[in-house]
């Protein structure tokens, strides 16, 4: 904690900015975007570092108070849960997939996809049954209920173990190089009791939670806006919305984070972590995951198990994280990778400039930031599926992933494994894995000469 402290503190050199991001300058004749404005990823919760703190800091612009529960927020995001009864960080299961926060974002980054698929990580299941609820939700897999809880405390069973088989795909590019990409196909085994054969599953690998507040306070009518459901355009990429259930309003609502949107907040999706990931109850969600299952009820009567304040502070660290700002911005390859990145429409679903509104967190008001992401779902294509819906996204569907960041993901978490299972070992397999509204993207990717494919990755990485 107290690195962060330290580090907060290192001043930002503020450079004017200039120019749009329309705005182009002629270099050795050819036309590169000026990249100064995008220097600010985060706005002025930016923090320029090369670190492996860089997922780490608070953001730059806290006043004292906020600084202050930022940094309890933090204690208590790295807090490991223990079995109940306990004087402190109680509640653990009774089946649960991991005990902490960082324990699946390790230095609030991406967790790697994992070496022993047993073992706890920041990998997950997710399960339904074909169709949706009453709300539009998926539907709960009796006696297993929406995740697979490999986990479980002790004289209790978790509810299965996790197994995972690769398949090779072979994809060449135009100048001849091949690439191997892995496909992992997950299932369940040693179930405590039968496992439905029409039930679905989808692998989660947790991301990163820096820049979480700026992405919470897009609004909903740029939202609404930026959709184009029926490519209405003709350039074959046609984002929409999900919209979920908020069990606290009683309402539908926007879905704004997770792998398939299906979290309206950063309340939502917290307190729904720390009971479907770690078993601890919530004023949110108040009853054990498996509360009506033989292996999921501890019989404590002491829920909810995680103080109102606890929750709160977990939610305002993740929303107060500062934004890691691009590198190297004038190298000339960077600004051509950027051009092909506008070029090939990776730009697009990547969109690079957002706004947020009001917040009662001043740092995070009015804000002009660069995550290069639209928030909106995608088909993603057939290699992608899970073939589970949740909410309106299908069995196709993913949010678009923000980019921000993604240069420092060795730097932070010591491996390069991208995309919603974390399959791809770098970024040229993540994009290649791309399909669907992505695949001309893509496949003009391929045709990239050697040193146009370098300038790309060199830009992405310079995020």
């Amino acid at each position: 904690m107290f690195k962060k402290v330290v580090f907060s503190f290192l001043l930002i050199f503020l450079f004017q900015s200039c120019g749009d991001d329309n705005e182009y300058v002629d270099v050795t004749g050819k036309d590169f975007p000026d990249l100064t404005e995008r220097l600010y990823a985060g706005g002025k919760t930016t923090i320029f570092s090369n670190t492996s703190n860089g997922y780490s800091t608070p953001a730059p612009n806290l006043s004292g108070s906020e600084l202050s529960r930022h940094l309890e927020g933090d204690i208590d995001f790295e807090s490991v849960f223990v079995t109940a009864p306990a004087n402190i960080n109680s509640g653990l299961g009774p089946i649960f997939n991991n005990s902490s926060c960082i324990s699946c974002h390790p230095r609030d980054g991406r967790a790697a996809h994992p070496q022993n698929i047993q073992a706890r990580s920041g990998l997950l299941l997710r399960t339904s049954l074909p169709g949706s609820g009453s709300n539009g939700n998926p539907i709960a897999v009796n006696g297993f209920g929406l995740q697979i809880q490999n986990q479980a405390i002790f004289n209790f069973q978790p509810e299965a173990e996790y197994t995972v088989q690769y398949e090779e795909i072979a994809e060449k590019l135009a100048d001849g190089t091949i690439f191997y990409l892995r496909k992992p196909i997950f299932n369940v085994t040693n179930p405590y009791i039968s496992f439905p054969d029409n039930a679905l599953l989808s692998p989660r690998i947790a991301p990163p939670v820096f820049g979480l507040g700026l992405l919470e306070l897009i609004s909903d009518n740029d939202l609404i806006n930026s959709q184009d459901i029926n490519d209405s355009n003709g350039d074959g990429i046609s984002g929409r919305l999900n919209y979920v259930w908020n069990p606290l309003t009683q309402q539908t609502e926007i879905g704004k984070f997770g792998w398939k949107a299906n979290a309206p907040n950063l309340l939502i999706q917290c307190a729904a972590a720390y009971v479907e990931d770690m078993g601890i109850t919530n004023y949110v969600f108040p009853q054990e995951t498996g509360h009506d299952q033989s292996n999921g009820n501890d019989h404590l009567n002491d829920d909810a198990e995680l103080s109102d304040k606890i929750l709160h502070n977990a939610v305002f660290y993740t929303r107060t994280l500062a934004v890691p700002a691009p590198r190297n911005i004038a190298d000339l390859d960077v600004r051509k990778g950027a051009k092909l990145f506008a070029d090939l429409q990776c730009a697009t679903c990547h969109t690079p400039k957002q706004q947020t509104g009001f917040s009662e967190i001043s740092a995070l008001s009015f804000q002009t930031f660069y995550p290069y992401t639209d928030q909106l779902l995608h088909d993603m294509g057939e290699g992608l599926a899970d073939n589970r819906p949740d909410f309106l996204a299908n069995g196709r569907e993913w949010k678009t992933r923000p980019l921000w960041g993604i240069g420092l993901t060795f730097v932070v978490n010591n491996h390069t494994h991208f995309l919603h299972d974390g399959r791809a070992r770098n970024i040229t397999e993540a994009i290649l894995w791309h399909g669907g509204e992505a695949e001309n993207a893509k496949q003009n990717f391929k045709k990239l000469s050697k040193e146009d494919r370098e300038a790309l990755l060199k830009f992405i990485n310079s995020l």
